[in-house]
């Protein structure tokens, strides 16, 4: 079977807890409508070792000039202090080359906002940590704006930072990861905690 990759950006000062249950559920074949189809692999803009805000070491699979939109399924671009540092152009540039070809990107939380300050939010629905952060940027997309955890628009997602469930979730949804049921259940488990939720899990066909 050949694997789909998603392509996760990493870099100094990304933000933990934003990426945490997207990338698990990718790379866990449990529950997945075809186990094992996804894989995850981190890109950075030069490939040599980034440090998260949690203090975690983090050492690229491979680097910008290693990777095309033809070669991935989705990128990823997780939030992080370098984004209101006006850092991360080149992930921007990247982002937009990656929808230039139709191919998906979901931002969270700051790489929301490197996407407005490049135009790249002025013409699609979205969301990001509030109205007047995303302002901010000076871009021209406001009236699309969405009071909203995560949207999915096309091939773009962008969610808040407080969000990063719904922000799975959509990217979950737009891969196809899952049975809509188990998607569903999924997300009760962890929003809500209640483990009848879990029981749908595991009486699901396969499990």
């Amino acid at each position: 079977m050949k694997k789909s990759t998603v392509h996760l950006f990493v870099f100094d000062t990304m933000s933990d807890w934003e990426y945490g249950y997207l990338i698990a559920g990718l790379n866990n074949p449990q529950f997945q409508k075809t186990p094992g189809r996804f894989r995850v692999r981190s890109v950075s803009t030069t490939g040599k070792p980034v440090k998260t805000i949690g203090g975690l070491r983090v050492v690229p699979d491979l680097s910008f000039s290693e990777l095309s939109p033809d070669r991935s399924a989705m990128l990823v671009l997780p939030g992080g202090m370098a984004w209101d540092e006006k850092k991360n152009k080149k992930a921007t540039l990247l982002a937009a080359e990656f929808l230039a070809q139709g191919v998906p990107v979901a931002a969270i939380c700051g790489a929301t906002a490197g996407l407005a300050r490049a135009g790249l939010l002025d013409d699609v629905p979205h969301t990001s940590n509030s109205a007047d952060y995303i302002a901010a940027t000076g871009y021209s997309g406001a009236a699309l704006y969405r009071k909203k955890p995560a949207v999915r628009a096309g091939n773009l997602i962008t969610a808040s930072a407080m969000s990063p469930l719904e922000f799975a979730r959509e990217v979950f949804a737009a891969l196809d990861v899952y049975d809509d049921a188990i998607l569903s259940a999924w997300y009760s488990l962890y929003k809500t905690g209640d483990a009848k939720y879990f029981a749908t899990l595991m009486a699901s066909p396969g499990h």
